[in-house]
């Protein structure tokens, strides 16, 4: 029997393993040209094995996305005492930005996604689905660390200027060609700007 930590760090190789294939063959053949079966065949792992992966092929270039997520649901449960709404939201935005978004820069899937993004429907659709279905998970984060603070719609009104603020920024420094260093700075600059307005 494997251990569970050994079976753990497998199945992450099995993982980097297909989304790295995945970003090569995109860049190489474009999006639409590339099926899972090839995704899995240049990972070494079956369809099968690809499936209890990811779902679609949209979700390949999403890998990180739930880790975002959660770095930062994290942080707003965690809430520190007598930590400010401006604060908690830079911290969390901040461990999005260092701990997830590292792996996407570095690896060139940030940049691809983006670049795909501008001309795939299907991607643009799992892109904007994601993106709501984060949002809502924030805010009622937000909304139960600040209940007596802020309503719902103002919550909302935040977490949509912090994160709409970062992707833009992100993908303005992608599109101009800046390295991962840059598009961090970018992004940092962004929510000091909204964390700003909000204080």
């Amino acid at each position: 029997m494997e251990n569970p930590g050994l079976r753990e760090r497998k199945k992450q190789r099995t993982r980097q393993a297909l989304i790295e294939a995945a970003v090569r063959l995109f860049g190489e053949q474009g999006y639409d040209h590339v099926t899972v079966a090839e995704i899995a065949d240049a990972a070494q792992v079956s369809p099968r094995t690809f499936f209890l992966h990811f779902q679609t092929k949209e979700d390949v270039l999403l890998a990180d996305a739930d880790v975002r997520v959660d770095l930062a649901l994290r942080v707003v449960g965690e809430r520190r005492a007598g930590e400010t709404l401006s604060e908690m939201l830079v911290r969390a935005m901040d461990e999005m930005i260092v701990n997830a978004w590292d792996r996407e820069l570095s690896s060139g899937l940030a940049a691809l996604r983006a670049r795909l993004a501008a001309s795939t429907p299907a991607l643009q659709a799992r892109l904007l689905q994601r993106y709501l279905t984060a949002q809502a998970e924030l805010v009622r984060a937000l909304h139960r660390a600040f209940p007596d603070v802020l309503d719902l719609a103002t919550v909302s009104a935040l977490v949509g200027a912090m994160v709409g603020a970062v992707g833009a920024a992100a993908l303005a420094a992608l599109e101009r060609g800046d390295g991962p260093d840059e598009v961090r700075d970018a992004m940092r600059r962004a929510v000091a700007l909204v964390a700003r307005s909000v204080a």
